[in-house]
């Protein structure tokens, strides 16, 4: 009995959300820190759309080495995760990337968190560009034209690159309950 009560005084400790840094991740690091799946890192690697620092390599015994991935990797695959949870298609996160890379010449990694020439934003539905003199540009429809701003975009919000808690599958969707007749 004395010693259920010491456990319920006792406040529960919990573990930081931000990851340990380390000079690289597994897929199953990736993967679990992200929420995207081992087979789709594979997927995107294998169709070049986001490839692993570090490949893997045949062995000599016949078997591949694990692809490995950087802290800066890590970053933009937490972000490209987000967009796809918020329904943005394989395609458009390919435009978007080739689109960072050959317009503006930063990488993704440089838009996140206000420190580069170019700010990555969402309303949930588009990704915008906000440059460091105010231009916003809507890097998924036409990313060679600035946006006319006569109002701010409602629920606009600066993309970042947060880790997935363990067990959290995304934002709740809501069921909607069968009309009730009286």
């Amino acid at each position: 009995m004395a010693r259920a009560q010491s456990t319920q005084s006792r406040p529960e400790a919990r573990r930081p959300a931000v990851p340990e840094l380390k000079n690289t991740y597994t897929s199953r690091e990736v993967a679990a820190m992200t929420g995207l799946t081992a087979r789709q890192l594979q997927w995107w690697d294998a169709r070049r759309l986001f490839a692993s620092h570090i490949a893997s390599k045949r062995t000599e015994r016949g078997g591949y080495t694990e692809r490995r991935y950087t802290p800066v990797d890590l970053l933009e695959l937490l972000v490209l995760a987000e967009l796809r949870r918020q329904g943005v298609s394989v395609g458009q996160l390919r435009r978007l990337l080739d689109t960072l890379r050959h317009q503006f010449g930063v990488r993704l990694f440089e838009t996140i968190g206000g420190g580069g020439p170019l700010t990555l934003m969402t309303d949930g539905r588009d990704v915008y560009g906000r440059t460091e003199s105010g231009d916003l540009f809507n890097l998924l429809k036409d990313p060679l034209q600035p946006l006319l701003m006569l109002a701010e975009i409602e629920g606009l919000r600066e993309l970042s690159s947060r880790t997935r808690r363990k067990g959290s599958r995304g934002p709740r969707r809501r069921t909607r309950k069968p009309p009730t007749d009286i």
